[in-house]
């Protein structure tokens, strides 16, 4: 296992609404302050490029008429992974010497149709990690395909072994046990929720995975959006989303960075993977409280 002490981030930063070339560049300056801070791992939000599609003004997409323009827009702002927008991001790890866990919209330009909510692990070595949501959540079916799951992996890295979920794939036991398995030591979890109860679920996911959990949402103030952005927004000059920024350590899932609410901003933490291994001698998923031998039937 990687051995030492290394900084990790949780990125809450605004996307560039719709604008795929600025939230990119945004994003690499935020990888280079990251960096300076003495960063090796940032994760930044869920959808960060272009949008996170909200509820909150999303929902009318159900309707056949009226989410074109919107739609052409997203689809044109989205990313090819792997594509020259992410080889910008390669390059700055490169640069830097720094990790990345990103969210994206996904396309595939050679196959213009669908997007995927996809989140994507970058280093100096280049992509190491894509993965697309299993199951978008109520109104991003409007939006997302479903994921395969063939992509739930898990990257050795020099910092150690690096993976996570995005989102509510948080809540699915199936889908956090098939990471447990590949010995999952830091967790990302970039994600829309901005709830206290988003932040229990992570502190258990960090105590029954014995791993550091990295959760970061996007912050969304409304003067964010554009004068032409195509759809109506509320009435109210509320955020549409607060963030919460947060790092929680794997003994007792207590939260040692964050939560950060209601602004943008880099939360870090300086983490010790031995407190992963020290965390799985009291509480092992898939080891010694594993019990797989009752719990699935004899092959």
């Amino acid at each position: 296992m990687s051995a030492g002490t290394i900084r990790v981030a949780a990125i809450q930063a605004t996307s560039v609404i719709l604008d795929a070339e600025a939230t990119v560049a945004k994003g690499v300056n935020l990888l280079k302050e990251a960096s300076q801070q003495g960063v090796k791992l940032a994760v930044l939000p869920e959808l960060f490029i272009p949008l996170y599609p909200s509820s909150i003004w999303a929902y009318n997409a159900g309707r056949f008429d009226g989410f074109d323009d919107f739609w052409a827009r997203l689809w044109n702002n989205s990313v090819d992974v792997p594509g020259p927008l992410i080889d910008r991001f390669i390059s700055t790890c490169a640069e830097h010497d720094i990790y990345c866990m990103l969210g994206v919209n996904e396309r595939e330009s050679s196959r213009p149709g669908s997007l995927y909510n996809t989140m994507v692990l970058l280093g100096p070595e280049g992509l190491l990690l894509k993965h697309r949501k299993l199951m978008p959540t109520l109104h991003e079916r409007l939006f997302h395909g479903i994921g395969n799951g063939q992509d739930l992996t898990v990257a050795d890295t020099p910092l150690g072994k690096v993976g996570g979920l995005i989102c509510w794939e948080n809540r699915m036991p199936l889908a956090r046990y098939a990471l447990y398995e590949q010995g999952v030591q830091i967790w990302a979890a970039p994600t829309a929720d901005d709830s206290k109860g988003w932040l229990s679920t992570m502190a258990h996911i960090a105590i029954e995975s014995g791993a550091y959990v990295v959760s970061v949402p996007q912050y969304i103030p409304r003067c964010a959006f554009p004068d032409d952005f195509p759809v109506q927004l509320p009435d109210s000059d509320e955020a549409l989303g607060r963030g919460g920024a947060a790092i929680f350590e794997p003994v007792n899932g207590r939260a040692i960075a964050g939560p950060l609410y209601d602004q943008e901003g880099i939360v870090t933490a300086d983490i010790d993977l031995g407190r992963s291994l020290a965390a799985k001698r009291y509480f092992d998923v898939v080891g010694h409280y594993s019990r797989e031998d009752v719990l699935r039937p004899p092959a």
